[in-house]
């Protein structure tokens, strides 16, 4: 397979016409792999929020014969702690998984910068594809864990170096743009991963299938196939390729990062940016498939359900649910990059943080109070909407704060060291939920729903930085 690598000659009407009139079939394969590989990253990260649950329940949980055997005022007591352990212990398990994420982010962002993007990110995808695959054979809570760390290694370094990858090989008027497409495409992994677990959820009810979590995370192997299009087809970006050949000691040097007073106030505040994000999203938006099945799990004994078909139901909804919320995420990432583009990057993240904070408290204190289980098809979208928008802007700006040799691991090093700090947010969601149950009957959402509420005040951190954020539109990437 042979394309052209380097930009063709426009007349002066492309200049001034849609941004995709300046690709080459080469940018078009580049962004298409990058996006490809971002959107099975997410797809992995998502099908581990919808099966998070699930694998709590079973792993932390007696087997089901067991429980049923009990009395019915021990079995009311062990569900009331097995419900507060699992409150807790997902929020450890994911606590875990985002320290694995920040963690291999910095050292595989470092790696970019050093050998190079296309290599890095074939040996990303093929970490946290085969890692995901061996999550299904997790056999207790620490199991499960240790290969959520290990997946998470390679879930963090794919970000950094896709989105360094494309914003060197694009040119400089279409980048944002392609960027912003990246982004968005990562809501698509999502959707997917909804959709797996909306099909393995009609199994599942029916009593096909166990519990459906195991082989979401066997499907999640999948992304791997990819690595073999990247080794055949995958160049290094010229820019890369030139300060590599310049000086080479310098190239991901965490050291010269801090050192240069330009590249350490850089990082600081895009550090700062992408914690407050993260937290948000990772720590409170990502729970409120958490959230749906503490809210409506009553709704459907009501309906005189068996636990099969419960937690089938269970499944199905919050795969819906997931699909909603991050298809108002697509369209949120669409709008924050032309907004962005109209007026600068600082007034989209001061509209973005706002927005984020409102919609997530709302849907986390009024979600199933108007119209039952159809507030997930109108909530979830509008918070995906408003949270997904910031992540919009980090594909765009991060990769604006630095020069080639440092591209990758300043963007990883500003996504993922706020992740690392950002991993007690879902430990601290968990725990505050398990806090305050006290004083509430066993199964009542009202402490889930205090717990996200609180914790949406972590998108005033976000605003704070924005004074001394440095506006990049408009402007060629630094070298």
């Amino acid at each position: 397979m042979h394309f052209e690598e380097t930009p063709r000659d426009l007349d002066k009407s492309a200049e001034g016409g849609p941004w995709h009139r300046e690709l080459t079939k080469y940018h078009w394969f580049v962004l298409i792999v990058a996006a490809l590989g971002w959107l099975f990253d997410t797809m992995d990260q998502q099908l581990f929020n919808l099966a998070r649950r699930p694998a709590m329940v079973e792993l932390l949980g007696k087997p089901k014969t067991e429980v049923d055997a009990m009395p019915a005022e021990a079995k009311a007591s062990y569900t009331a702690q097995l419900n507060k352990d699992v409150a807790f212990y997902s929020g450890v398990s994911t606590t875990v998984f985002m320290v694995g994420w920040a963690l291999g982010g910095i050292a595989f962002g470092v790696l970019g910068d050093k050998i190079g993007r296309a290599k890095t990110m074939m040996i990303t995808i093929l970490f946290y594809s085969i890692f995901t695959g061996l999550s299904a054979l997790a056999f207790d809570f620490w199991s499960f864990s240790l290969l959520r760390l290990l997946t998470g290694l390679g879930v963090g370094g794919e970000f950094a170096v896709g989105v360094a990858l494309v914003a060197e090989v694009m040119p400089d008027r279409a980048r944002p743009y392609a960027l912003g497409r990246l982004q968005a495409l990562s809501a698509v992994g999502n959707m997917t991963a909804a959709v797996i677990a909306m099909v393995l959820g009609k199994f599942e009810e029916t009593g096909a299938i166990g519990s459906a979590w195991r082989i979401m995370f066997i499907v999640g192997t999948l992304p791997a196939l990819l690595a073999i299009i990247i080794r055949r087809n995958l160049k290094e970006p010229e820019r890369w390729q030139a300060a590599a050949a310049g000086d080479t000691k310098s190239a991901g040097s965490i050291r010269e990062m801090f050192a240069h007073p330009v590249w350490r106030k850089h990082t600081i505040v895009g550090m700062l940016l992408a914690f407050s994000g993260v937290v948000g999203l990772w720590g409170i938006g990502f729970f409120s498939f958490d959230l749906m099945r503490v809210v409506f799990t009553p709704y459907y004994k009501e309906q005189g359900l068996s636990d099969d078909q419960i937690r089938g139901a269970l499944t199905i909804l919050t795969g819906l649910g997931s699909f909603a919320q991050n298809l108002g995420g697509f369209f949120g990432v669409e709008a924050f990059t032309k907004f962005t583009q109209k007026t600068g990057r600082r007034l989209a993240f001061a509209v973005s943080f706002p927005l984020a904070m409102v919609a997530t408290a709302f849907t986390f204190l009024f979600l199933g109070k108007f119209l039952g289980t159809w507030d997930v098809f109108w909530m979830l979208p509008i918070m995906g909407f408003c949270q997904l928008t910031l992540f919009g802007g980090y594909a765009i700006y991060l990769p604006e704060l630095y020069p080639t040799r440092l591209r990758s691991t300043g963007t990883s090093f500003c996504y993922n060291v706020g992740r690392l700090v950002a991993a007690v947010g879902p430990l601290t969601l968990g725990s505050l939920a398990a806090s305050l149950q006290a004083g509430y009957p066993t199964g009542d959402a009202t402490p889930f729903r205090y717990a996200g509420l609180i914790m949406c005040s972590v998108f005033v951190i976000g605003l704070l930085v924005l004074p001394f954020a440095p506006e990049t539109k408009g402007r060629p990437l630094p070298e």
